[in-house]
């Protein structure tokens, strides 16, 4: 099966922060489970490029736009390589093909009848780059930049949102249009409710953007020809094999403040030009760190390659995913993450691998040999019973929890056989002991593989190398092992609180 995830395309006037590389790794660990399923996949992201806001940057930094783009997009490559994101699709807006196809989208809704000109008077913040209306605001200022809108009059061009209102809630309401979690699809239902109004969709004085076709002076809102991107990435009007591949999206991950983009104004385009809708669209919740909204005002925002660098990649995705409930809102707490490395990865994981590789090496090559009763069998198979429905549902924290709990009994294993006085009274019991902590060792490890894709491969290749199987059975792993030291998995450091900015 096919299965195609995206996750927003990050505009390009700013560095990488913690909040992007919460999307995109948890984008990242889904797409990764899918491909342990056997699933074809693709997995986009990449880099919003046009607009007033990347002009200004542009300008700012004494380059032309494109030069400035050329420059930015590079640093999320970078920073996703750094996070061990496996991206199969990099987009970008300035791409021909895309600026292609999105002006022949524009067309289709335009020769429809879908979208018409007129002026437009209100409220428009330059910083998220979206028109506003007052209950946007809070105390006259946008709550994500502290500023007031501009009050903007010009003549734009409009598409007849409002024409899709009972439609799309039908839509929804049947689940034909899925919006996740819960509480975004009742967000959306009462947006629907209340009724939508047409939106603009060009700007005037914009120059650094798409074009109109049957109007070249006015350029195409961005974030209009942004949202077009998960279907011109895939072939849209241009490669039929592609598109009929890959479309519909199977997921459109995003954080929550721009769900109605994703799930009202996209699908209603889609309808417009008589596309498929994506299957679902799921909006997560927003970070505080230490209780506090992050912001460049109060100096609290974090650098995710930092954060990286402090606890190792594959660390940080762990943590990230491990601490409260993916699709709510949550608190980074710096004391937190130290205190869960510590005791979830390098005192819990990183201490069984570690203690078996230790035990297991000093018999030098010996043969796999489980004894003829245990009841790993029945533990590993709940265990992957309640993996996959967790993990189909986004329940990352209750995964990871699911897993710990799994170490804390192979611990509490070790602490009942005591492996280290039967290898002095009993070497063939010591085999099974170590039988059944290795196979568990090696389940361990592709239940991580998703969060934490080096640290499972090292494991792996300790066990048994490319031929060692990744079935999900117990007692897959068999024949004769030899294990030579473990380096530490999670080295035991003092570590430095994550800097913030």
């Amino acid at each position: 099966m096919k299965f195609y995830i995206t996750t927003p395309i990050y505009y390009v006037n700013d560095k990488p922060h913690i909040g992007h590389a919460y999307t995109t790794v948890t984008a990242d660990v889904i797409a990764r489970y899918h491909r342990t399923l056997g699933d074809e996949v693709k997995l986009l992201t990449g880099t919003d490029e046009h607009g007033a806001k990347i002009m200004e940057a542009a300008t700012k930094n004494g380059k032309s736009p494109k030069e400035f783009c050329d420059e930015q997009t590079v640093k999320f490559q970078k920073a996703w390589e750094a996070l061990g994101i496996q991206y199969d699709h990099w987009m970008r807006t300035t791409y021909d093909y895309h600026e292609r196809r999105a002006g022949i989208f524009l067309q289709k809704l335009f020769d429809k009848g879908l979208i018409y000109k007129g002026i437009y008077k209100g409220l428009y913040c330059v910083g998220c780059e979206s028109y506003k209306t007052e209950t946007d605001l809070v105390g006259g200022l946008c709550l994500d930049h502290k500023k007031a809108p501009v009050i903007l009059e010009e003549e734009n061009y409009f598409f007849k949102l409002s024409a899709f209102n009972g439609q799309l809630q039908e839509l929804i309401e049947k689940g034909e249009l899925i919006i996740a979690p819960e509480s975004r699809r009742l967000e959306m239902l009462g947006l629907l409710k209340q009724g939508l109004n047409d939106i603009a969709i060009s700007r005037k004085n914009v120059s650094w953007g798409i074009p109109l076709p049957w109007d070249p002076e006015q350029t195409a809102y961005v974030w209009i020809e942004a949202l077009m991107n998960y279907a011109t990435a895939v072939g849209l009007f241009e490669d039929p094999s592609s598109f009929a591949k890959w479309w519909p999206a199977d997921v459109h991950l995003m954080a929550k403040d721009i769900v109605k983009f994703h799930a009202l104004i996209w699908p209603a385009m889609l309808l417009g030009a008589g596309l498929p809708l994506p299957r679902m669209v799921y909006a997560h919740g927003f970070f505080t760190v230490d209780g506090s909204k992050m912001s460049k005002t109060l100096g609290n925002t974090i650098d995710p390659l930092e954060l990286a660098a402090e606890y190792g990649a594959d660390s940080m995705r762990y943590l990230l995913l491990s601490d409260f409930a993916f699709g709510e809102d949550g608190d980074i707490s710096h004391s937190r993450f130290a205190t869960r490395y510590k005791a979830d990865l390098a005192d819990g994981i990183g201490n069984l691998a570690s203690r078996v590789a230790a035990l297991s090496g000093k018999l030098g090559e010996w043969e796999i040999h489980y004894p003829s009763y245990s009841d790993f069998p029945i533990r590993v198979s709940g265990l992957w019973s309640l993996y996959h429905q967790k993990m189909k549902k986004f329940a990352f924290h209750e995964v990871l929890s699911d897993i710990r709990a799994f170490v804390t009994q192979c611990d509490q294993y070790v602490e009942e056989t005591k492996p280290w006085e039967l290898a002095k009274t009993n070497p063939d019991q010591l085999k099974e002991v170590l039988s059944n902590l290795l196979e568990s060792l090696r389940h361990i490890s592709l239940a991580l593989a998703p969060f934490m894709p080096v640290i499972s491969e090292k494991l792996l290749v300790q066990l048994g190398g490319k031929d060692l199987s990744r079935s999900e059975k117990w007692g897959s792993l068999s024949g004769k092992i030899q294990m030579a030291k473990l380096e530490p998995l999670f080295p035991r450091k003092e570590l430095s609180l994550p800097k913030t900015n």
